[in-house]
This record gives structure tokens, sequence and C-alpha cells, in this order.
């Protein structure tokens, strides 16, 4: 019996031992990677060889830890720079997570796949730059979610990521990657390559993704996007006479322009410019406002129209005031781009980081109409609405500036929390979300009755979250700036059953927008009428119809959200408010203030009590 105890006793000093030594190995690797980082002193200085990073059930503020062991790191949102020290990180068996979304990094692509036991890497919104080797990810069959999006990575996607078994989240858009996409022969469950510089057609592995998920690729085509074209054979000759016919023209475009130009130095004499190469999106401004508009020449108020026209208009009077040419020299970071803006990330220098929204479908809307709308727009205040900060007005293009929300859209929110690693969104939460969404679309009815339809582009990717996930509107208000002959393919409003049938929008077409999307938050489906285009006949709306109320808790609503227990009731209360906001006919559909009275009925469990008339219909 004391043999027993004794080799007891030796084994538990043993594995005690052991512990100590493998926490003592962590503490050290970790302390050298935090050391090989730039400013990290303040953001990580709780990091205390003292005190071991995995100690019972506590642990160092952004370390994940399983079983006593550093298991994953989320350093996420912190400015960080300097080089990646994977060689620290090597010394660290248990690691399988590795997250620094949200910082500063710069580098060129790091030795990551010297760390084979990853499982998610998360480098979004940095600006890691130049091209990763074919072979990045050689060897590391156990990544299943990498995420590189909004850097500025160049060339060829990695070929090595296409024979990854385990590879299910992949998200690389708003790079620039060029060539072909590789032909991955597994499914995922989110993909994104949209925003970069890719051609040729999709693999037929992906031809169930989104087409979304391809946007911004001019040069790719196939399912789910429109079918290739055939190239067409070109005899020798007349492939030398285009050529010919081109270089000609080259020469005579060429003349003409230093001709031009000669005129005009000639006649406006010498001017100064400002030149910014880093900052690409502000080009076409600086071109335009390099020259005044051709009937102000001569006249004597040109040179103040001209110093009116590089002028930023603030329309708010509690925001640090910055110019043009601060904005100009800003550094800028693509957030999206689509058929109706590109927006850009600005971090103004010594300034706060701000978002610049670039608008190319409001070139019919004159000068003073302009200023007065964006006025009325500068004039409201509600939680719920993200506040105009500033525009600038050129005839070509307008830009407008507003304030830059870390926590991004509910549509990435909705449909990538996974990829973020971030949890699903629960019953309260969306339940939250829907309110915030009606007092935002109440108050800009009733600041701005004389619109027809006071938002226009409601859909979730124009809902922003606040870090408590409060609902923050925006894009709302520009119906009447927008082209009205580009208006039908831009905006939302005219994907709905009035406009599909008849060509006619009413005060009550937001109110079918905001029924879509409590649908899709509810379903947590992307409303197939916008991916598609085709109107009303394939929404949300009709799928829901398509299932028998008795089956909606488990075939409707999004499987993923949690803390349903005692809410089943208050959810079908929310799931028929959504449907009677898609109402086809439109006589028939809620106006929005019965609308938002009924949502704020709503409550996150059930309530005993008699069931409104409503609700029995």
């Amino acid at each position: 019996m004391a043999l027993l105890t004794s080799f007891i006793t030796s084994f538990t000093l043993l594995l005690l031992f052991v512990i100590m030594i493998t926490s003592a190995s962590d503490t050290g690797s970790l302390l050298k990677f935090r050391d090989s980082l730039e400013n990290n002193n303040a953001l990580l200085s709780s990091w205390n060889a003292s005190i071991p990073p995995c100690s019972g059930s506590s642990h160092w503020p952004r370390v994940q830890c399983y079983k006593g062991h550093v298991s994953g790191l989320k350093l996420e949102n912190m400015r960080l720079k300097g080089v990646i020290d994977v060689q620290s990180l090597l010394e660290l068996p248990y690691l399988r997570t590795i997250s620094l979304m949200n910082n500063d990094f710069d580098t060129e692509w790091p030795d990551i796949n010297k760390i084979v036991g990853l499982k998610t890497l998360f480098l979004s919104n940095n600006n890691f730059s130049g091209e990763i080797p074919a072979q990045a990810f050689q060897g590391m069959q156990w990544l299943k979610k990498i995420h590189l999006s909004n850097n500025q990575f160049t060339g060829p996607i990695p070929t090595s990521l296409a024979s990854m078994p385990r590879l299910m989240e992949l998200r690389l858009e708003g790079n620039q990657f060029t060539g072909p996409i590789p032909n991955f022969q597994h499914a995922f469950k989110s993909f994104s390559v949209a925003n970069n510089q890719l051609e040729g057609e999709i693999p037929a592995s992906l031809h169930n993704m989104p087409p979304s998920s391809f946007s911004g690729n001019e040069g790719v085509c196939g399912a789910p996007l429109s079918a290739c074209s055939s190239p067409k054979k070109k005899s020798t000759a007349s492939i030398v006479a285009a050529a010919v016919l081109v270089i000609v023209a080259l020469i005579v475009i060429g003349a003409v322009i230093l001709l031009v130009l000669h005129q005009r130095r000639k006649q406006a004499g010498p001017e100064v410019s400002a030149e910014n190469p880093s900052s690409i999106m502000f080009q076409s401004q600086q071109k335009e406002a390099s020259s005044s508009d051709e009937g102000s020449r001569g006249s004597p108020t040109s040179s103040s129209h001209r110093s009116r026209s590089l002028r930023l208009l603030f329309v708010r009077d509690d925001r640090e005031k910055f110019d043009y040419n601060e904005l100009f020299r800003a550094s800028a970071k693509m957030l999206g781009s689509g058929c109706f803006s590109s927006s850009y990330k600005v971090a103004l220098l010594d300034g706060p980081e701000m978002v610049v929204k670039r608008f190319k479908q409001m070139n019919n809307v004159g000068r003073e109409e302009f200023d007065e709308h964006m006025r009325r727009i500068g004039r409201l205040n509600h939680p719920n609405l993200l506040p105009l900060v500033a525009y600038y007005y050129r005839k070509v293009e307008k830009l407008l500036v507003t304030d830059f929300v870390h926590n991004g859209s509910l549509a990435v929110r909705l449909h990538g929390y996974q990829a973020l690693g971030q949890e699903s969104l629960d019953w309260a939460s969306r339940l939250k979300i829907v309110k915030g969404i009606a007092k935002g679309l109440e108050h800009l009815y009733k600041e701005m009755p004389s619109l027809i339809a006071a938002h226009g582009h409601l859909k979730s990717s124009n809902v922003l979250l606040s870090e408590s996930l409060e609902p923050i509107l925006t894009d709302y208000g520009l119906g009447p700036v927008i082209n009205q002959d580009l208006a039908p393919e831009i905006m939302v409003i005219y994907k709905s059953p009035e406009y599909v049938q008849h060509g006619r929008i009413t005060k009550k077409t937001d109110v079918w927008s905001l029924g879509i999307l409590i649908l899709e938050i509810l379903t947590g489906k992307f409303p197939a009428n916008l991916l598609q285009g085709k109107g009303s006949e394939l929404s949300l709306a009709n799928w829901v119809h398509s299932v028998v109320p008795q089956e909606w808790t488990r075939e409707v609503f999004d499987k993923d959200m949690e803390g349903t227990n005692n809410s089943e009731g208050e959810m079908v209360k929310l799931l028929k408010i959504a449907l009677a906001c898609c109402e086809g006919d439109v006589d028939k559909r809620w106006d929005l203030k019965e609308a938002v009275e009924r949502i704020h009925e709503v409550n996150e469990e059930e309530v005993k009590s008699s069931l409104s008339p409503w609700m029995v219909n």
C-alpha cells in the first residue's frame, strides 16, 4: 500500500513538473512574440512572466487556452505592426488559431506553413502585400478557415489552397489577385474572391456559391455568373490590320492631346498640382479639379468658383473639420465596391477614421439641388441613422463622408460570422436589431415626409452594427439625387412587387424592404430576389408562404439562432409581421406606422395574453 502511495505521489509530482515546464515554455514564447511587434507595450502589458498564460480558469488577455495550453491568439483591432515572428509561435505546440484582423501589418507573406497544426488563420483588414507563394499552405492539412480579405496581395491565388480537403471557409475579397481561380475539388461553406482582378471560368465545385462571391472581377465568367463567351478565331491578316489601326489611332489621339494641352497652358498659365500616387481613390477628382468649368474661364468669379469646388462642405458642427487636401493625402483602404458606390476607409493624419463613398450615378443633379438635399440629410439626428458628416461635389461624381463603424454590417454579421470567428446572433440580438431598424425608419419618415421612399435602399449591407449591436442605417434618402434612368438597376425599392408589376413606387415600398430584411434576419438566408434581380417572384416571402405554418419553427427559422427557449411564439409573431410587410397587394400591406407599432409589441419571451386580431388572421 505504501509502495502504491509513493508511486502515485511521484507520478503527480512528475506531471506537475511537466506542466510547469510547458507553461514556462508557453510564457517565454508569447513574450518573445509580443516583443517582436510594434505598438504593443500598452495593449499587451498585462502579459506577465510571473503568471502562466493559462492558469486554471483564467488566462492572459487575448490568449485562448485548452487544457492548460495556449491554443489561440486573438489580437484584433490593436493597430499592431511589425514582423510576425513565426519562429516563436512554433514553440506553442497546441496553437490552433491565429487572428490578427484589423491591424496595420504591412509586410509580405510570413512563413505560416511552418505552423502545421493551425486550424484557423485570420489576417483580414491589414496591409499585407506582395505575392503569396504557390506552396504557402503546403502541409497544412488541418486548416479549416482562412481569411485574407482587404489586404494588398498580388499575383495568382496560391495553388496549394486547392489541395486542402478540410478547408471550408476561404475569404480573399478586396485584394489584387490575378489569373484564374484554382480548380478546387471540394465544396465550401463560405467562399469569396470578390473585388480582385481575377479572370477565367469559375470551377464547377464553386457553382453553388452566391454570385456576390465573385463580383468585382470583370474577367470571371461561368455559373453562377453569366456564361463564358466562346472565343472567335481571327485570321492573321485581320489581326495585323487591327494592330495597324490601333497604332494609327493612338498616334492621332496622342497628337490631339499634346495640342490641347499646349493650348491650355498658353491660355491658363502654370497651375499648382497635388500628387499622391498612393491614394488612388481621388485621382479622378484631382484630374477634374485641376481645371475649372469651361464656362467659368475668364470670369471674375472663376477663382472663387474653383476654390469652392475643391472644398469639403460640412453639414454637422460637432465633427472635427478637415479639408479636401487632407482627405486626398490620407491613406485609403477599399471596403467594398458595387454598381451603386465604392467605399473606402480613410485614416486622416492626426484625425479620426472616416468612410468616404464615391458615387458616379448622380451626375444629372445640379449643384444647388444637391447642396440643399445634403443639408436636409445632415440635419437628421438619430442613434439609428449614420450621420452624414461632409460631402464633396463635382459634376462627374460625388463624395459623401461619414463616421467609420468598426463592427461592420448586418449582412456580414448574419452570413459571415463563422468566417470572422464570431458567434451567431441569438434571438434577443436579432429582435433588438429589428426594433432599432424600425426606429430609424420611423424617424426618417417623420423628418423627410416629402420623400415617397425615405430610405429607398434598405438591405442588410446598409445596416451597420455598433459594438452593442445597435443597428445604424446608412445610404438612406438618396433617391432624389440618383440618376432616375439608372435607379431601377441600383436601388432596392425598384425590386418591389409594385414596381416590377406596375412600374410605381409608393409610401409603402420601404415597408416591403423592411419585411424582406426581417425575413432575412429570422431565416439567415440571402434574399434571392436581390441576388438574382428578378423582383418579388423569388422573394423570401414566397418561400416562407410555401412552408406550412406548423413547420415554420423547424424549417424556416435560422438553425444557428440561439436563445430561443420560451420565445417561439414571439418569433412566429415577428415572422407574421414580416409577411404582412411583404404583402404583394399595396392596398393590403401595412403602412410604416402600423408595422413599427407591431414590431415594438414583440417580446424576447412569450407573454401570456390574448392574441391580437391581426395575429389570428
